[in-house]
């Protein structure tokens, strides 16, 4: 029996350029929340539930993903699960939110240039999976620079851990679920929209939140937050379908970069020399991770 066939070459220049794309806007989402900065991140965060959620419905409503998502809810362990990697999303919004509307773009996207070494050092800590010497020594350096960063700043760079941390967390549960992107999305937006509405309402109430006392542009970009989430995941969830996962794992520094450069030559956040060692350590970690990748997908069997 032959193996099945692997994607077209038309089909992977479509995938990897929907996965360009989706790394690319997910780059340029600090310039949407700067727009917000008047709202509070707790707010913007409960409306992202709830438009998200909304979207995520009349998508499913067309692609059938009802089924999924209800079996999902009737096992108790599935809830859990999706639970606890809601609330870990939850928190990598609310983080990365402020930290951008704080005037901290370059500490958020030092976050996610983290993002592949703490996956790595949690499949090796949490699934035994085994390190490669190169591993080890990327894992090694961005230890290293994100020491040098809390020397020279005399803190930890305690935004860029927490988005690290709670992505590498979301990532290893997302792992354990049998539900695609946009039905997995779904239900972990549907177990937390009851306490985003009612915080919603309570702000409401309490006279203090942004619908129906903002201006008209503010109501327009609050709403479309499910937009802004879900369009994204989308064409990640096309490409990565089409390409290989060494070409996505290459895409994934796209995002953390375009930050990178909005946060330095957009909003003219500081980027002290004395922060430039810290970075290159962790550059020099990802330029390490991702060749021991390319070397061993050439090494692996076809």
């Amino acid at each position: 029996m032959s193996a099945p066939a692997g994607p077209s070459s038309e089909q992977a220049r479509s995938g990897a350029l929907a996965a360009a794309l989706c790394y690319f806007l997910w780059g340029l989402v600090p310039v949407y929340w700067k727009q917000l900065a008047a709202v509070d991140a707790l707010e913007l965060i409960a409306h992202r539930h709830v438009w998200s959620l909304a979207l995520l419905v009349i998508i499913m409503g067309r692609s059938a993903g009802f089924h999924d998502l209800a079996a999902l809810l009737r096992e108790r362990r599935a809830v859990a699960t999706h639970l606890l990697s809601g609330t870990l999303l939850t928190l990598n919004w609310l983080v990365y939110v402020w930290g951008v509307n704080a005037g901290h773009v370059i500490e958020t996207s030092l976050g996610y240039f983290l993002v592949p070494l703490v996956n790595v050092a949690a499949g090796r800590l949490v699934l035994r999976e085994h390190l490669r010497r190169l591993q080890w020594v990327a894992i090694g350096l961005a230890a290293a620079g994100v020491a040098i960063l809390f020397l020279q700043a005399g803190r930890p760079p305690w935004i860029a851990l927490v988005l690290a941390a709670t992505w590498g967390g979301y990532s290893l549960m997302r792992k354990r679920s049998p539900l695609g992107a946009v039905p997995g999305l779904a239900a972990e937006t549907l177990l937390l929209a009851p306490l985003a509405v009612g915080f919603l309402i309570w702000r409401h109430i309490a006279g203090s939140g942004a619908l129906g006392r903002a201006d008209l542009p503010t109501h327009l970009l609050i709403l479309s937050s499910g937009i802004v989430t879900a369009v994204p995941l989308l064409l990640f969830g096309y490409g990565a379908r089409r390409v290989r996962l060494t070409t996505l794992g290459l895409l994934q520094y796209l995002a953390p970069t375009v930050q990178l450069v909005i946060g330095v030559w957009v909003y003219h956040e500081p980027f002290a020399r004395q922060r430039l060692p810290g970075f290159v350590c962790i550059w020099a970690a990802l330029a390490l991770y991702t060749a021991d990748n390319l070397l061993s997908a050439r090494r692996a069997p076809a």
